[in-house]
């Protein structure tokens, strides 16, 4: 796998984007089955989730509350079961995030295979990871070991972003692994932050085997439980297994501007401060 194939750039349509694996708009009358490579579906273990009218890659988005995910079992999705030393992987996502109830400040997984109970590790997208003094940004979580980092309590294996993802706000979030760094994007810029975006890790993506992490939207299993909830509008969701490059990645957002796009400059109130 490599970085070189670019975006076309009068291509609006993310189906043309080499190393598709799945990508879910919520349109058409099957919302929740993925276009790409692999038309996976994603089940509503909690009950439903509301699909509203408003999005950036359809007309649609997900409504995701506190306490609801979206999961697909693993060995349902072995397409999405990216693993190995020499392993890539990106996750883009489209998000207008809501504050949680009674102030949780709680990391908030968007999507990934990251099952921490169970030290099944792999790869997820993350906000609010709340490390190393950080808070509110986009951050990319790659584990070859699938527990702990050695050491450490938690895995801190993240690339952890600068800008803020601000609440109720459209913003394009996205992580990318290429073998050697995890990066983390805000609104199609890398969004760089010193010793911690890009960075380093060259341990590869663990194989959590057949009783590893299931995919999981909106939450991960951790502590026992599902947790770490999302909470908020999901427009858009798109796997590659492999790492997209800065100009793609730029692409892609300018090929799906956002309706708030003038006013994404990472600066603005928190609405629960």
């Amino acid at each position: 796998m490599t970085n070189q194939s670019p975006v076309t750039p009068s291509a609006p349509d993310l189906l043309t984007v080499p190393n598709l694996l799945c990508l879910w708009d919520f349109s058409g009358k099957e919302p929740l089955r993925a276009k790409g490579k692999y038309p996976y579906r994603l089940q509503e273990p909690t009950g439903p989730v509301p699909r509203i009218k408003g999005g950036i890659l359809s007309a649609y988005s997900l409504d995701i509350k506190e306490h609801e995910y979206l999961t697909i079992p693993r060995a349902e999705c072995p397409g999405l079961n990216i693993r190995g030393k020499n392993a890539q992987v990106t996750v883009l996502a489209w998000v207008k995030r809501q504050p949680k109830s009674n102030n949780n400040t709680e990391c908030e997984a968007v999507a990934g295979m990251w099952n921490e109970t169970q030290k099944k590790r792999q790869y997820c997208l993350f906000l609010n990871i709340r490390l190393h003094q950080s808070r509110d940004q986009v951050c990319g979580h790659i584990s070859g070991v699938g527990g702990p980092t050695p050491g450490e309590k938690w895995c801190v294996d993240v690339s952890i972003g600068q800008k803020p993802v601000l609440f109720d706000e459209w913003t394009f979030v996205a992580m990318t692994y290429d073998g050697k760094e995890i990066r983390s994007y805000h609104n199609g810029a890398f969004d760089g932050r010193a010793n911690r975006n890009p960075y380093p890790y060259t341990e590869g993506i663990f194989d959590g085997g057949e009783d590893g992490s299931d995919f999981t939207v909106g939450a991960v299993h951790r502590l026992g439980a599902i947790g770490n909830d999302f909470v908020g509008q999901l427009s858009g969701l798109a796997v590659f297994d492999r790492a997209l490059s800065v100009d793609e990645i730029r692409q892609i957002h300018q090929n799906h501007p956002l309706p708030n796009s003038n006013r994404s400059t990472g600066s603005g109130d928190y609405r629960n401060r």
